[in-house]
């Protein structure tokens, strides 16, 4: 076990997320936007200055989510960890933001899992688009992290013989176009730090770093710039 510093910024929330044993020691969140220029280094501060009050522990890593997600809310919260592991000495970890909403998903004490439950995250990006994956209670990818514009037919390969749990705000949309009796929906699940520790923690154990300098998030597909209306 390992103590952790665990940021997720990949959607609106700003969330930061001290860890030691995999125990929550102190957390803060954010939920009214995007604002995580402004919030993001209070947070960690407050973090790091709990951890100062206990001088037998030292920070062993950092943990952040490198998305699918907010490009905005991606670079900021990468950046703010890569400059921070970079003074402390520690090494960095990316969380996978699909990963962490279906585990988020599986500890859920509102969901109803069995061990053939397959797990759907989705994270809204635009219109009928999102960012999705399929996993099943292990985190093995059934069907791997892309971009997908949903329809009727979307996930009908899984949805034929067992229950699939969809998970984050593109659930909604989904639970516009999906009737399957097999599909359930849990829109309201939002990636947050405190979700990461379990995830964070098998990666420190397993060694599984990320490069600190040049590591970039997983956005799964290219930033496209829109024109302000009033410019048109």
């Amino acid at each position: 076990m390992a103590t952790i510093l665990n940021i997720e910024t990949s959607t609106s929330v700003c969330s930061v997320a001290l860890s030691a044993e995999g125990m929550i020691l102190t957390h803060l969140e954010n939920f009214d936007g995007r604002n995580h220029a402004t919030l993001l280094s209070g947070y960690i501060k407050h973090c790091l200055d709990h951890l100062r009050a206990h001088d037998d522990m030292r920070l062993n890593a950092i943990a952040v989510s490198i998305g699918p997600g907010s490009y905005t809310g991606l670079r900021i919260g990468l950046s703010e960890a890569k400059g921070l592991a970079y003074a402390l000495g520690v090494p960095l970890i990316g969380i996978d933001t699909l990963q962490l909403l279906a585990t988020a998903a599986m500890f859920s004490p509102d969901a109803e899992i069995t061990d053939s439950t397959l797990f759907a995250p989705m994270i809204d990006a635009r219109r009928m688009e999102v960012y999705t994956a399929v996993y099943d209670l292990s985190l093995t990818p059934l069907m791997t992290p892309q971009p997908l514009i949903l329809d009727s037919g979307s996930y009908s390969g899984f949805l034929d013989s067992q229950k699939l749990l969809f998970i984050g705000d593109g659930a909604s949309k989904a639970q516009d176009v999906i009737t399957s009796p097999n599909a359930i929906f849990m829109p309201g699940i939002k990636p947050l730090a405190v979700d990461m520790v379990a995830l964070s923690e098998r990666s420190y154990a397993r060694n599984e770093f990320i490069d600190i300098a040049y590591s970039v998030p997983q956005y799964l597909k290219e930033f496209q710039a829109t024109v302000p209306k009033k410019t048109l």
